[in-house]
């Protein structure tokens, strides 16, 4: 239980941090976009070095999908994990709609919830896919036993979801994570809920093919 309220807290904290800073700050402007940016890759870091030794921080159903493709954990955990996650998301939204509806907020989302303009489905899906297979494939890197990066990988992490969001931002507010997008569309509903399957499957496509990747290329096969 200690491993499912450790991801539970770590999820609240990436949703409360990461899209706050795009409820109080934007996302239109350069500045505002690197602000976002590193709001999700800082917390991701602290989470990390927080709650890494106790759940491994996954906080993001995507990673957690990649680990148990990835045979790192049992099927159960995988799934209590993913529940967790989403309750903690839940809690992250419930503060910030808390904070929104009690005083003033700058930008023009009171969720941060993901969102793809009238025709870019198709643009949003690709983006989500693809940027979610570099994050979890680094993330599987990072964390492996024997080729991984050790106590630098919260860093490794961290930085990589900056730059992701700095990419995938213009594109749908980057998610590379279901929890993150369940918890804000809940709150902001109307299209936000009616686009959320795209924030659900997309990266899960992307994080089942990082997983199979990684275990490619880090197969025992013998070469010949």
């Amino acid at each position: 239980m200690r491993k499912y309220l450790a991801e539970m807290l770590g999820t609240m904290v990436l949703v409360l941090m990461g899209c706050g800073a795009a409820v109080f700050f934007g996302c239109g402007a350069p500045a505002e976009v690197l602000a976002v940016a590193f709001a999700f890759g800082l917390s991701v870091v602290g989470m990390a070095y927080a709650i890494g030794g106790i759940s491994g921080c996954h906080i993001n159903p995507a990673i957690t999908l990649g680990v148990w493709l990835s045979k790192r954990m049992s099927g159960r955990d995988a799934a209590m994990y993913m529940l967790f996650q989403v309750i903690g998301a839940l809690i992250g939204s419930a503060i910030l709609y808390a904070l929104t509806s009690t005083g003033a907020y700058g930008a023009s989302t009171s969720t941060g919830a993901n969102a793809f303009g009238e025709g870019e489905m198709l643009q949003a899906f690709i983006a989500e896919a693809v940027f979610t297979f570099v994050f979890v494939l680094v993330v599987l890197g990072a964390t492996d036993e024997k080729k991984g990066a050790g106590a630098f990988a919260g860093l490794a992490i961290g930085l990589t979801l900056t730059l992701v969001h700095i990419v995938c931002i213009p594109i749908t507010g980057t998610s590379v994570n279901p929890a993150r997008s369940i918890a804000p569309a809940i709150f902001a509903g109307g299209e936000a809920l009616s686009q959320l399957w795209l924030f659900v499957v997309a990266p899960f496509v992307g994080a089942a093919l990082s997983a199979g990747v990684w275990r490619m290329l880090t197969c025992p096969c013998e070469e010949k």
